[in-house]
């Protein structure tokens, strides 16, 4: 905040901006590059997407094929991104392309600060089953990005990326940063100029994306409402759902007073919570019995959402084998998958 000259009664809620790109800025971006991003993201006044995963490159990020090429003080950029969440509202966007297709793999990537609004951005929203419209596709066609937006240096995008990355898991494992707030920062929801009150009371009091106390306590209720809070195996699973939202932020806890331990933290949170979340629905499906297929059943439809969106988590920031092999390898030692991934050049490499 310091860097950023922003009083802490002027920082506002901000999703990925928040979570995501003001660590990755703050470790990476040079003096004047932070003191340019950095306000607007605290205040409010821009909100971020992340510009990541393409059709070709989504577990396997690092085979993504988005393209920047330096013109003068500018990068023109052509390529596709996928399931970019709030892209349909978001002011920047943090951009991983490809600046050097000679170098290997990992390397010749470049993490860029993009301007949305630009005419070279197409933003298309994607229809999930859950009937919402959370994530989109987006197109850009000689967008630019002015040489000064480029953070933690040219060809250097993969370890800044990967800072990225584990701020994420961290932040999905406890339960932050993946939904949006009722109130929307940024220029296009034009929120921040409404009084707070137009915005209390009127978010669901369910969320999907994370596991706590507060979905124990909402099934709890379910149960004794409907009649079933006396059944052993119901209670056995509720106990089971307290059991793992304490495990989770202990987890939690532990990391941010100790830092880093193993080096795989926020890996070991994102699988919690994905496991957690699976639970959370057959134990709430066990509760609701025949009225979890009704969406619009009588006792709400805090079930019916879960079910349905529960297989996102375990794809969405890193799918759950991708965890399990960053585990193994980072924390564990063990040996990385044979290939020839770290001698060729990425443009000889079979897509």
């Amino acid at each position: 905040l310091r860097e950023a000259g922003v009083r802490y009664s002027e920082v506002g809620w901000n999703g990925f901006g928040l979570f995501l790109a003001a660590p990755t800025i703050v470790a990476h971006a040079a003096p004047e590059t932070k003191s340019r991003l950095l306000r607007p993201l605290f205040t409010g006044e821009e909100i971020w997407c992340q510009l990541f995963s393409e059709p070709g490159a989504g577990s396997d990020l690092a085979s993504l094929a988005t393209r920047a090429v330096r013109d003068g003080d500018e990068w023109i950029v052509n390529g596709q991104k996928v399931w970019t969440s709030g892209g349909q509202i978001a002011d920047m966007g943090m951009l991983i392309a490809r600046t050097n297709p000679e170098a290997l793999k990992h390397q010749g990537i470049t993490w860029f600060a993009c301007d949305m609004h630009q005419p070279g951005v197409d933003i298309r929203p994607l229809r999930e089953m859950t009937g919402r419209a959370l994530f989109n596709e987006v197109f850009l066609s000689d967008a630019r990005v002015p040489d000064d937006a480029t953070i933690g240096g040219l060809n250097n995008g993969w370890a800044v990326a990967n800072t990225t990355l584990r701020v994420e898991r961290a932040s999905l494992g406890s339960g932050g940063g993946g939904g949006m707030g009722t109130a929307i920062p940024g220029s296009i929801a034009k929120h921040l100029t409404r009084r707070a009150g137009e915005f209390v009371g009127t978010g669901s009091n369910a969320t999907a994306a994370s596991v706590g106390m507060g979905t124990v306590s909402r099934f709890t209720a379910l149960a004794r409402a409907n009649g079933r809070i006396g059944d052993p195996v119901i209670r056995q699973g509720l106990a089971e759902l307290h059991t793992l939202a304490q495990l989770n932020l202990w987890n939690v806890a532990r990391a941010k007073a100790g830092g880093s331990r193993t080096g795989v933290e926020g890996n070991l949170a994102k699988l919690l919570m994905t496991h957690s979340l699976r639970r959370s629905r057959e134990i709430g499906n066990q509760i609701a019995g025949a009225e979890a297929m009704l969406w619009d059943a009588p006792s709400g439809t805090t079930v019916q959402e879960l079910t349905v969106y529960s297989p996102a988590p375990a794809i969405y920031g890193g799918t759950d084998q991708i965890q399990r092999n960053i585990v193994s390898e980072r924390g564990l030692g063990l040996p990385k998958e044979p290939g020839d991934v770290n001698k060729v050049p990425f443009n000889q490499l079979p897509r």
